[in-house]
């Protein structure tokens, strides 16, 4: 109890940085396929103006680590995200040119690329590897409560004033947290965070085969899982089953408010033991959801779809961070490793969009889900395959 009376100033900072940083992680995201699909757009041309915003946030992740790595402010590093949250938001507003939107995307990409090593490093520096895993997990409830309440308000606000409601509301957010961290004061860590210099990433992932076989499994994962959410409110609204805003709201809502939870018990767990069971669960969730997204869409498959989702994500935001923080621990490469970690994931995840979207326009939405599920088998697969090299994490 002594320990946390002289950080108590800087982590409510932290926590209430966690809550309103939201909108800098997934942003308008959610909403743009179906505002995109209501005023004309294929799912085709939707996907890939996605993927280009996605490549362009994975290829500067590692970079941006290397940099938060050896940086004296890491504070910057959230109020840049926080500027291009801003940005993108107006964009999308002023232009729905092909260019415009993708541009947007990009800026958007780059927020969600910057801001997790950012608050890592941050965190780092608060609680030390000891405390990491603990902290870490209070910060990834916030962090869905914010999405959650966030998600409430924009549905609300883009049923009653439409889209512009949405859009202003993610620049609101990411403002907010540009103040919360201003107020926060943990710039620059221990030296467990404090590299003398940065080497290559990929080099990294090499050395320490277990960040590999992580980055790997995580790419399979989102390749299919990345798609699942933004095709299914498409779907949904495609068959007018469905309002935009308040449908993609509601899929929101229900997934960050059992991430909260999740990402609780996750803390938990991992204290007892490592990460790698935590890990295996949260791929299972991908197969049972493209099956049941095959079989039902619509509000009818609203609850059990996004909760499968809040399960699985729940469970991977607190255990990959934690799991790149313990395999570098001492190394003054954390940043930098959850950074190369991040860019190999975000691999599938940036092709996933466009995959779906493709596959979607192709075949229709049904068995694009069964396809997308497929993935989490395969990542299953590499993981229970390769376990001698991550278990002991």
């Amino acid at each position: 109890m002594a320990s946390r009376s002289p950080t108590s100033s800087r982590i409510w900072p932290l926590f209430a940085l966690n809550f309103f940083m939201a909108d800098m992680q997934s942003g308008i995201g959610p909403f743009v396929g179906v505002f995109l699909q209501e005023r004309g757009w294929a799912t085709g041309l939707i996907g890939t103006a996605m993927t280009i915003g996605n490549v362009a946030g994975m290829l500067v992740t590692t970079p941006i680590g290397g940099f938060i790595d050896s940086s004296r402010n890491k504070r910057l590093w959230v109020v840049i995200p926080g500027i291009c949250v801003v940005s993108a938001s107006a964009i999308i507003l002023i232009s729905q040119n092909f260019w415009a939107v993708t541009f947007s995307q990009v800026a958007q990409s780059l927020a969600s690329a910057a801001i997790v090593p950012a608050v890592t490093g941050i965190t780092l520096g608060i609680a030390k590897q000891k405390g990491f895993n603990a902290l870490n997990g209070r910060n990834q409830a916030y962090n869905h409560a914010g999405n959650m309440v966030g998600a409430a308000l924009s549905g609300y606000l883009g049923y009653k004033f439409g889209y512009v409601a949405v859009f202003a509301l993610a620049a609101v957010f990411g403002a907010i947290a540009i103040a919360c961290v201003m107020m926060n004061r943990a710039a620059r860590g221990s030296k467990e965070d404090d590299p003398d210099s940065a080497p290559d990433a990929f080099t990294m992932l090499l050395k320490h085969r277990a960040l590999l076989v992580l980055a790997l499994a995580l790419a399979l994962f989102h390749l299919g899982n990345a798609a699942i959410v933004p095709l299914y409110g498409l779907a949904a609204v495609a068959e007018g089953q469905a309002n935009g805003p308040s449908f993609v709201a509601t899929t929101v809502v229900i997934a960050q408010g059992v991430m909260v939870v999740t990402s609780l018990i996750a803390m938990k767990a991992a204290s007892k033991r490592n990460y790698w069971p935590i890990i295996l669960v949260s791929f299972m969730f991908l197969p049972i959801r493209g099956v049941l997204a095959f079989f039902v869409t619509g509000w009818w498959g609203v609850v059990p779809m996004q909760v499968l989702d809040g399960i699985g994500t729940g469970l991977q935001t607190v255990a990959v961070p934690g799991m790149v923080a313990r395999a570098l621990n001492g190394t003054g490469r954390i940043n930098l490793g959850q950074g190369a970690v991040i860019t190999v994931q975000g691999v599938g995840a940036s092709l996933s969009p466009a995959l779906g979207g493709w596959i979607a326009q192709w075949i229709g939405y049904g068995p694009t889900f069964l396809l997308l599920s497929g993935f989490g088998l395969a990542s299953i697969a590499l993981w229970l395959a390769l376990a001698a090299a991550v278990k002991k994490y």
